[in-house]
């Protein structure tokens, strides 16, 4: 019999939200919503498309494995060196990559618990004891992180803005964390949302990239961008750190497709500006709709909402879904009554928040 590492034995299998087209053919639906996976509902922008048509006259030729014109394009939007980026098969790659060069047996690593859940995934892979410290009212606990931290850790992750929560922690906790914590123990800001968030209170943190060399910043073109199915994200940080990570990088990680739709998304400031936009619109929506449904939510720097209703999450999820409408239960994700709706359109989030009503009142 096969005998896999015992340590990924007992490892959960990572549920991504239902297909559409299969909840269309289990329920026999001509029409079907999700809004599970955080997926910008307005596409992407129109010169990526264009790229991908172009990028794909070419399809035999590999791509460029250092994705040069895009690192040079987005090194000077950021303001940083061309060192100092790695790209990754989305930013769930250079995850793993954090994990593969600084994770061990015999190292720990400490996140918030609940938060993104491929932190505590790669790092049992990599057999380094995971330290978790549970959220406070939806945020990231730091004084409690601290006290996990000791002189085998390696590595810290803040998921900012935090999933499944949509909170974030400010930047003079944040500067206080870092100066807190060791150098030979790298920190992990993990902004997906970024270009989401509305708070001032938010950090500009690639700014601080050279005063911590331990610090480093994952972003990603699935959000706001919509190119999630091109699966290409980076990481920005100190030079020395980027090129650790190049030791553990697979050659040609991301397509030729993808360098090129990203290299365009970049160029298109009027469509992140327009999502963003919409996303906020859509956000004010569903509050008012929870507010009238009398559910709590969390109040969200990023395109979805945690929201309480009240009862299992998993009966509201099926019932949500037999209606032509996919979000996440919560009960996966460490909140057992609470259902994560991505912010869809105008319509989208009507139709939501109706059958919503329809369920709740049952």
């Amino acid at each position: 019999m096969l005998k896999p590492k015992e340590r990924i034995v007992n490892l959960p299998v990572y549920q991504p939200g239902k297909p559409i087209e299969d909840v269309k053919r289990e329920y026999g639906l001509s029409e079907v919503i999700k809004l599970a996976s955080n997926e910008n509902p307005f596409g992407c922008s129109p010169l990526a498309k264009e790229a991908i048509g172009l990028a794909a006259q070419h399809l035999e030729i590999y791509p460029d494995g250092a994705s040069v014109e895009l690192t040079k394009a987005l090194a000077k939007k950021l303001g940083v060196q061309t060192s100092q980026i790695i790209f990754g098969n989305g930013s769930d790659e250079v995850i793993v990559l954090i994990t593969r060069a600084y994770l061990q047996p015999g190292t720990n690593t400490v996140m918030a618990t609940p938060t993104f859940p491929i932190y505590k995934t790669n790092s049992i892979i990599e057999g380094a004891e995971v330290r978790e410290v549970p959220l406070k009212d939806g945020a990231h606990d730091l004084n409690g992180m601290l006290e996990q931290i000791d002189e085998n850790t390696r590595v810290v992750w803040i998921c900012n803005p935090n999933n499944p929560s949509g909170t974030i922690v400010g930047k003079e906790e944040l500067r206080t964390f870092l100066h807190a914590i060791s150098k030979n123990t790298v920190v992990v800001f993990d902004e997906a949302y970024y270009e989401y968030v509305e708070s001032s209170n938010y950090p500009e943190s690639i700014d601080w990239i050279n005063e911590y060399p331990n610090l480093i910043i994952l972003r990603t073109f699935s959000k706001i961008y919509g190119l999630a199915a091109l699966r290409i994200g980076y990481g920005v940080a100190n030079a020395a750190l980027i090129d650790h990570l190049n030791r553990v990088r697979e050659p040609f990680n991301t397509t030729s497709l993808s360098q090129k739709a990203a290299l365009a998304a970049l160029q298109d400031t009027h469509f992140v500006e327009e999502c963003r936009h919409k996303n906020t619109i859509g956000k004010k929506q569903l509050y008012e709709g929870f507010q009238r449904l009398g559910l709590s939510y969390l109040p969200s720097e990023a395109n979805f909402i945690l929201v309480d209703v009240g009862r299992p999450a998993g009966y509201v999820f099926q019932s949500l879904l037999k209606k032509g409408i996919i979000v996440r239960s919560g009960e996966s994700l460490g909140f057992p009554t609470s259902l994560r709706i991505t912010v869809g359109s105008e319509d989208q989030n009507l139709k939501l928040l109706d059958n919503l009503e329809q369920i709740l009142n049952q």
